[in-house]
Parts: C-alpha cells; structure tokens; sequence
C-alpha cells in the first residue's frame, strides 16, 4: 500500500522544481548573452587575423629558358625577397605553361632563348589579386637583369564574371545550405535526424538546394554561363558532405554545433578558401587547410570547372566525398555506441514546434515545409543579393576633378574626356591642385587628374587609397592609357595612403560587420533564449549596455590582439557602441513579430544588401543603383564609411552616418513600443470580463 504524500513531501518537490526552473533560466540568460559573444568574437577575429594585411609568402614561380639564364634570373627572383616566393625550375615552356593551368604555381616566367627577353604567364581566373601580385614580383627583378617583358594571362576572366567572384558567392550559398538547416532541425522536428531518415531527406534537399544556386548564378544573374550539370553535380556533393559532418557534429555539441561549422567553414574555411584572396598570402597555417576543408575544395572544384575545363577538379571532389563518408560512418558508430549503452533512450523532444513565433504547433507537414523554406530562403537570397551586387563591378559616374592653368582649358579637357568615357565618370573642371587635392582627401571625388603645364610637364593623379583599393585601381588604370594617348608621363600622389597592416583596406569592413553583428545577433538570441528580456524596458539598457561592451571588444581585437588598428580607441567605440545599439533594437521588432524566422529580413537587410551597398568590398561607383542608394540609409555602410573616416580622414563625414544608426535605433524604439502597446489593448480586451446585470427579482408570497 503506498504512503501517503504529507504536505512536507509537497513542498519539497515544489522546491526542488523552482530550483531547476531558475537553474533552467539561468542557463538560458547565460546561453543568450555566451552565443552571439562566441560568434562575433570568432568572425571578428578570424577575418581581421587572417585577411587584414595579406602578403606573399612562398608563392610558387616557375622559370624556365636556357639553364644559365634560367638559374640568373631564378636567383634574382628569389634575392628580391626571399619570403614572398618559391622559384622552381622547370623543363621547358609547355611545362611552365601546364603548371600554371594547373594552378601548382601562381604564375610563370618563360625566357627567350637568348635570354633577352620573357613572357610572364598568369591565371587571374585562379584569383585577379594573385595575377597581380605575381607580377609585381617578378617584373622588378626581370627589369633589374635588363629583360624586355610580355605578359599573357592563360586564363583570363570571362566579361561576364569580371571580377571572379561568382564561384565564391555559389560557395557561400552551398555551404550555407549544408551547415545552417541541422541546429532548426534539431529544435524543431528532431525526428529527422534520425540517420535513416537523415541521409535521403539530405540528398533531396542538397539537389534542391545546388538547382536553385546554379539556377540564380547562370541563367538568373548570367554570373556562369553553361557548365550546369558539372556544377549541380559539385553543389549537390558539397551540401551533401557539409549536411553529414554537421550532423556528426550535432550528435556531440547539439545546437552548439552551429558554432563548430561556423568556425571551420566560414571563420577558417574562407580565408582558406583561394576565392577572395590568394592563399599564398595567407597565413601558413591556412595552406594547410586549403586541401581538407569542404569550403576551399567546393570553391577550387567550381572554378575548375568554370574557368579551366576541369583540370584539378577530381583531388577536391575527392575532399568533399571523404567528407561525406566520415560523417555518415562517425555519426552511425555514434549511435550505435548510445543505443548500446541506453537502448531505452527517449527520443529527442522538439523544443521549439513553431518557427515563426506562434503559440500553436503546426501540423507535422507545416512544420517540415517551413523549416525547409527557412534556410532555402536564406541560401536564394545570400546567392541573389551578394551576386547581382558585387559581381561584375561597372564605373557609373565616378567624380574626378580635372584640373589645368586655365579655366577653358580644365573644361575643354573634362568634356573631352566625359566623350570618350560617357557615363563612366562624372568630370569638374578647375584651376587649383589645392582644392581638387582637398577634394580627394575629402571623398568629395574619387581623383584628381592633373593636366602638364610649363611648369610641370608630366600629368599628375591625385588619389586616396583609404577610400577604397578598387576606385583606386580604376582610375590609376583609366588615367593611365589617358596620359599615354596624350604623349605625357604620369605621376600619382596617394593622399590618404592605406596602412601597412591595412594593406587591402578592408579593416572598417570588418569593424562594420563586427558591430552589426553583435547587434542583431544580441536581440535574435535573446529574443529566442530569453524571451522575457526582449521587452523594451528591459531590452534598451540592455542593448547599450551590450554595444558598449561589444565595442570595446571588437576594438580590443582588431587593436592590441590581431595589430590591424592602432590607436583611435575612443572614436572607433563611440560610434560601434552607437552601431550596435541601434542595430539590436531595431532587429528585436522583427524577432517580437517573427520569432527565429525575424533572422530573414534582419539578415537580408544589414548584411546580403548592406555589404554590396558598403563599399568596403567594391566601390559604390561601381555597385548597381539599387546598392548605391542603399549606401546613404543602411546601418552597415554607415559603419564602415564611419570606420574609415576615424582611420584615415580624421573623422570628416562621421556626424551623417551617427544620424542614420540614431535613426534607425529610434525606429526600432517605436517598432518596439508599437508592438507591445498594441499586445496589451489585444490582451486587455481578451481578459475583459463580461459585464453582469443584476436584474430585480420579484418577490412571491408563500403559497398559503
């Protein structure tokens, strides 16, 4: 017979459960606060670490001609410097030729036979920033030794893709459509994780996924051209490979996995990767990488394929095959092991049954359709966005100043020139270097063409490299080719030089994505973790509270810890706490009305149109209109353009861009309060209570 419960028994109980329910939310707060921590943190110092000041080190050159030449100019390659190259020998001109074809060396140097002269052989399809740097290694030597040089380019980029960044665009997507579905999957329909299920539910989302990326670069954006069963094949094998690690990863880290494929996909894969910056310029360490992780061997087998006719693409499918295979066998081995030691286990429960937000789980088919458009969506517009902004770079109306002795004769030349180069650039005319140099330092204009006079014979282009490397490239080629049809010298004159360890200038881009990053991530965590925070009165000074911890964390990363900023503490933390703030209470409208889902339009904004629409990657006068008018609004070209103003302009144009992160955090109050006021008339009107009427009764006498 059993004993009766005594209220003891009752109140022990119920105390032990208050003690696991605030153990639960303590767990839950720290979780909120450790994730988008965790995340910045990594991206932060994974991108500015690796990609700040890229250099060359052990760059593979091949040299070939007569052997003593040969052996002469090797050695002045390489007592040039050293470090930056690996001069090899090779046989003859058709070697050297394959080896760059085959990308086992970046470039080439092929001499005549009586050594007067060399054709230098590079790929830019194997990377435009490696073409380049091989040239400017080797052609200083080869001038030195007094040889005449030509230069041929194997593989040129296609005019449709004249940038090459089409196959990393297509990598980000199908490794973002690999990784990102498991940790939802996991809180929201657990059962198909199940490896049974898991595997053939994976290959169908994989072709689902590798048809719409090709779909949206080729016949969408015209980005490829051709190729399409090659490239569905490698996109469906990447998803494939990147679906079955992250599910081994998710047998021992559980949602936490997310964290894990973050950092060997994105913070390590991408610097490993070749795609947007030459892995010989990369730390040592990511050499390695490059030949095991899935996002180098995915972005290599399409650019193999893409740009040169598959050589080289059988080692990385090879890569991503043997990664599906450890994932499929680590993950079966892991489940048989538990099922040994519980086979009574219960099966995971599902933790979040609505993504959107709502208080009633959906029918199991809603579910499953919502969880697969979740990520789907996320993949289309990372693919479409990213790609139509910043793949084919075209100059609309760049501002360069035109300047001569003579007001007439400034203008004559601007009109000339506007002719020649109708709507590429947008020409002023003056007589005062002064000024148009002030221009340049002030971003009013992109350059300053000086035209030769009596007293300076040669032109003269003034230009600001901190503004942006691209624009520089641009006018430094364009006003080159000007100069040499005008039969005059040019000399160029940088008025905002980039730093050392700034070498690219891509610095306030990453001190932009770093605080746009903790913003959204604090309020979409929070407001999935700790729901009970993302109420405006408790979230506000929580949000700039957050910013300016965050601030100084991103600072105290890109500064003492990674070296790629130095100084400028109190500026660059002002404005990221401004940043971060803003960004956080604006994204927590979208999460108290979308649930996880928010993450889609939060996401879209501030990041697929807010980079392109930057300028921190290519220059806004080079990005399509919709980007260029999303410049002056969008919090994260505001970052940036307000990283590189402390860094390099002392601070000019800052107040604009403190306005718009003011704007859009008000924006966000009222979005806010909006909300919630409506919430509580609605839930007012619900609890109303029905009104009762007391109607009089009449009174009988006892029947007698």
């Amino acid at each position: 017979m059993a004993e009766p419960t005594t209220d003891a028994d009752g109140a022990e109980d119920t105390d032990a459960a208050a003690a696991r329910a605030r153990k639960e939310k303590i767990g839950r707060y720290v979780f909120a606060f450790l994730f988008p921590f965790v995340m910045t943190v990594m991206m932060v110092g994974g991108y500015l670490g690796a990609m700040h000041a890229p250099s060359p080190k052990d760059m593979p050159i091949a040299v070939t001609g007569p052997a003593a030449t040969a052996q002469q100019v090797a050695g002045a390659i390489d007592a040039a410097d050293p470090d930056a190259v690996d001069v090899r020998i090779v046989g003859d001109v058709d070697e050297a030729r394959a080896a760059v074809d085959a990308r086992d060396v970046a470039g080439a140097v092929a001499l005549a036979p009586d050594g007067a002269s060399a054709t230098v052989y590079t790929a830019s399809a194997a990377g435009a920033s490696q073409a380049s740097t091989v040239t400017s290694l080797v052609v200083p030597p080869l001038v030195a030794e007094g040889v005449d040089i030509a230069a041929e380019d194997l593989a040129p980029l296609p005019q449709h893709d004249p940038a090459g960044l089409a196959a990393m665009f297509m990598t980000t997507g199908l490794i973002l459509a690999g990784y990102m579905p498991l940790s939802l999957a996991l809180s929201n329909s657990p059962d198909l994780l199940r490896l049974r299920r898991f595997v053939p539910v994976l290959a169908g989302w994989a072709a689902v996924c590798s048809g719409v990326v090709w779909l949206i670069a080729g016949p969408v954006l015209g980005g490829i051209e051709g190729h399409g069963a090659a490239v569905f094949g490698i996109g469906w094998l990447a998803v494939f490979a990147v679906g079955m690690v992250q599910l081994l990863f998710t047998r021992f880290l559980g949602p936490l996995a997310v964290l894990l494929g973050m950092l060997l996909l994105m913070v390590l894969g991408v610097p490993a990767s070749n795609l947007a910056m030459s892995i010989h310029t990369m730390p040592s360490f990511f050499g390695f990488l490059h030949g095991i992780l899935p996002t180098p061997a995915t972005g290599e087998a399409l650019r193999s394929v893409l740009y040169f006719g598959s050589v080289g693409v059988g080692g990385h499918l090879v890569v991503l095959a043997v990664g599906a295979l450890v994932g499929l066998a680590g993950t079966a081995a892991v489940d048989a092991l538990r099922k040994r030691r519980k086979p009574d286990a219960a099966p995971p429960q599902v933790t979040m049954p609505s993504l959107t937000g709502s208080a009633t789980a959906p029918r199991p088919a809603v579910r499953y359709a919502v969880l697969g458009m979740f990520p789907l969506t996320m993949v289309a517009l990372m693919v479409a966005l990213m790609t139509a902004g910043m793949y084919k770079p075209m100059p609309r109306e760049v501002p360069v100043a035109v300047v001569a002795t003579d007001q007439a004769q400034a203008e004559a030349a601007a009109s000339g020139l506007d002719e020649s180069m109708s709507g590429m650039f947008e020409f002023s005319a003056t007589t005062s270097v002064d000024q148009a140099r002030a221009a340049v330092a002030g971003r009013d204009v992109v350059a300053a063409y000086v035209l030769p006079s009596a007293e300076s014979p040669s032109a003269e282009l003034v230009t600001a490299g901190a503004a942006g490397m691209s624009q520089q490239q641009l006018v430094a080629r364009t006003f080159d080719q000007v100069a040499q049809s005008q039969g005059v010298p040019l000399v160029t004159s940088d008025v905002a030089p980039l730093s050392g360890e700034d070498s690219m200038g891509t610095v306030a881009m990453y001190l932009g994505m770093g605080w746009i990053m903790a913003g959204f991530l604090l309020a979409m965590v929070l407001g999935n973790a700790a729901p009970d925070l993302i109420r405006l009165r408790r979230f506000a000074p929580i949000a700039v509270a957050w910013g300016i911890v965050m601030s100084a964390v991103v600072w105290l990363i890109a500064g003492p810890i990674v070296g790629a900023v130095s100084g400028h503490f109190l500026a660059l933390w002002g404005i990221g706490a401004l940043a971060i703030a803003a960004v956080a209470l604006f994204s927590s409208v979208f999460v108290r009305l979308l649930g996880i889902i928010a993450v889609i339009p939060i996401i879209t904004v501030l990041m697929f149109l807010g980079v392109p629409a930057s300028g921190g990657g290519v220059s806004v006068y080079m990005i399509p209109e919709l980007f260029r008018a999303l410049h002056a609004v969008l919090p994260m070209p505001a970052a940036v353009e307000s990283a590189r103003a402390v860094l390099y302009f002392d601070g000019t144009g800052v107040g604009g861009h403190l306005v718009t992160f003011l704007i859009w955090g008000v924006v966000g109050i009222v979005g806010a309060a909006a909300i919630e006021l409506y919430r509580s008339r609605r839930d007012r009107g619900e609890k109303e209570p029905e009104l009762e009427i007391d109607t009089p009764q009449q009174e009988f006498d006892p029947v007698p």
